[in-house]
C-alpha cells in the first residue's frame, strides 16, 4: 500500500487480523459435527443405559407405588415433629458448637494431608513410581465409608469428638485429595513448560507455575470439604464420635419428636449459614 493510499486499514495487530480470519473447511466441519445426529454407538448406548437402569431399579426394589402408599406415614411422622421443643436449646447449641469445632479441625488437617497426597497423585508433578501408589491409596480410602473410620478410631481413642476428627481427616484424603490432584493436573501447561525451559527446579515449577493457577479451585474445594464435614459430623456422632449426632440419635430412640425437630431446625440453620458464607468466599476468589 502506497503512502497516498487513503483506504481505511483494519485496526489491531497482526495477531488479531489472523484471529479474525474465517474458519477453514476442516475447522468448520469439526464444529458442525458436534450438532449433527448422534452416532450409531451413542444410539446403541441409550438402550443399554436404560437396561442397566431398569436392572438396577429392580435389584434395589425401587417402587414408586410403595412410596405413595407410605406417604401417610411420612406425613404422620412430620406432624409429630411439630411444634418443636426448645427446652434443651442450651444442650443443642453446645453440641452444635462441638460439631463446628470438629469440622474446623478436621477440615484443616484433611486439607493439608490431601494437598500433600495430591502432590504425589498428580501426573504432572510426581514420578510414576509415586503417582500410582498415591492413587491406589486414595482409592482404598475413598471406598470405605467414614463410619468405618469413626468406629475404628472410637475403638482406638474412645468415645468423643477426637475420634470424629480423625475419621474426618482420613476420609478427606480419599475424596478431596483426588480433586486436588485433578485440579493441579488441569492447569495450563504453557507457564509450566516455559519455566522448565529456563531451568526452573521442580519446586519452583510447582510453587510459581502450578499452585497459582490451581489455587482458587483448591480453596473452593476446601470450602466444600468444610461444608461436607459439618454434615458428616452429624452422622459420625451417631456412633459415638462426638457432635450433635449423638443427641440426634438419643432423641430418635426416645421418640422425643419435639426435641428432634429442634435439633433438625438448628442443623439446617447452621448448614445454611455456612453454605452462604462459603458462597460469598468462593465468589471473591473466582
Amino acid at each position: 500500500m502506497s503512502s497516498t493510499d487513503t483506504r481505511p486499514r483494519p485496526q489491531g495487530s497482526g495477531h488479531h487480523e489472523h484471529a479474525a480470519q474465517p474458519l477453514t473447511a476442516a475447522e468448520r466441519d469439526r464444529l458442525e459435527r458436534a450438532f449433527t445426529v448422534p452416532r450409531a454407538r451413542f444410539l446403541l448406548g441409550v438402550p443399554v443405559a436404560l437396561a442397566v437402569l431398569y436392572w438396577s431399579a429392580v435389584g434395589a426394589e425401587f417402587d414408586v407405588a410403595q412410596l405413595g402408599e407410605g406417604a401417610a406415614n411420612m406425613t404422620e411422622f412430620l406432624t409429630r415433629m411439630f411444634p418443636p421443643s426448645w427446652d434443651k436449646l442450651d444442650v443443642i447449641v453446645d453440641q452444635l458448637v462441638e460439631t463446628l469445632q470438629m469440622a474446623v479441625v478436621g477440615t484443616v488437617l484433611g486439607a493439608v494431608l490431601s494437598l500433600l497426597m495430591a502432590f504425589a497423585a498428580s501426573s504432572n508433578i510426581a514420578p510414576r513410581w509415586v503417582y500410582y501408589p498415591a492413587r491406589w491409596t486414595m482409592n482404598v480410602i475413598r471406598s470405605l465409608p467414614d463410619l468405618v473410620f469413626a468406629l475404628m478410631f472410637v475403638s482406638a481413642v474412645g468415645l468423643g469428638p477426637f475420634a470424629g476428627i480423625l475419621a474426618m481427616t482420613i476420609g478427606s484424603v480419599g475424596s478431596i485429595g483426588k480433586v486436588f490432584a485433578e485440579a493441579m493436573e488441569s492447569v495450563d501447561t504453557g507457564p509450566v513448560t516455559a519455566m522448565e525451559a529456563v531451568g526452573a527446579s521442580r519446586r519452583q515449577v510447582v510453587q510459581y507455575g502450578i499452585l497459582p493457577q490451581a489455587g482458587p479451585l483448591l480453596v473452593s474445594y476446601t470450602l466444600l470439604l468444610f461444608e461436607g464435614n459439618v454434615r458428616g459430623a452429624t452422622i459420625l456422632g451417631m456412633v459415638g464420635a462426638g457432635g450433635i449426632g449423638l443427641e440426634l440419635t438419643t432423641a430418635m430412640k426416645m421418640y422425643d419428636y419435639g426435641h428432634l425437630s429442634a435439633i433438625v431446625i438448628c442443623i439446617i440453620v447452621l448448614v445454611t449459614a455456612i453454605d452462604q458464607a462459603s458462597a460469598v468466599i468462593r465468589r471473591k476468589i473466582t
